[in-house]
């Protein structure tokens, strides 16, 4: 698939990953319930008898992947038969069956506002036994546990009611990213690829809150 942005200048991105997300098969109001079902079912869950939140506090890493495998898992089940999980490596996260082209990679970070991938996303798919790192993502930013006051453990926290206070979703976005998008680190052990600041602006659009 030819770039969407061909020979399209940098002012009009912005309109084209309009257009790519409206012209999408999944609605965004869908994505969106997907991923904080996915949170949700993260804290209303048990590892043996200790619930996270209250008995454990996962490091944001941990938390970033169970969501991580937990979105596609959702989304398949809300949508039905045309998406499934991703099962070999030359998938996406998310697959459309009707057209891949609509597949979907899901990133997740604790980051306040940037998406990380692995710095071989900032290099061309050549290798057809590979996933094509070009297409549709969703990207999503949470919250860490806290600190207590003295900054030393993390303990489950309550509102003035007595309710337990979790962490929450940041931000949901939902766009279409090419290798280009990415900057990969430069020192030689460095593995780590982060989004240019035009593809944040034009390419990633925030679909919640």
């Amino acid at each position: 698939m030819r770039s969407p942005y061909f020979n399209v200048p940098t002012e009009g991105h912005l309109k084209v990953t309009n257009k790519l997300i409206e012209d999408h098969p999944l609605k965004k109001m869908e994505i969106v319930d997907a991923v904080l079902k996915s949170w949700e079912q993260i804290f209303v869950s048990k590892i043996g008898p200790l619930s996270i939140g209250i008995d454990i506090f996962p490091s944001p890493q941990v938390m970033s992947n169970i969501l991580h495998e937990l979105i596609p898992y959702n989304l398949a089940a809300l949508v039905g038969n045309d998406v499934r999980i991703g099962k070999s490596k030359n998938e996406k996260d998310i697959e459309y069956l009707p057209n891949p082209d609509f597949s979907i990679e899901v990133k997740t970070s604790s980051h306040n506002t940037d998406i990380f991938a692995n710095r071989s996303y900032a290099q061309p798919s050549f290798n057809s036994g590979t996933k094509n790192k070009n297409g549709y993502y969703i990207a999503v930013n949470i919250e860490k546990f806290d600190l207590d006051e003295d900054g030393i453990e993390i303990k489950a926290k309550f509102d003035e009611k007595g309710s337990l206070v979790y962490p929450k979703i940041r931000k949901i976005r939902f766009g279409y990213l090419e290798h280009n998008d990415w900057i990969a680190q430069n020192a030689a052990t460095g593995q780590q690829a982060r989004l240019t600041p035009a593809a944040k602006r034009t390419k990633l659009l925030q679909i919640y809150p």
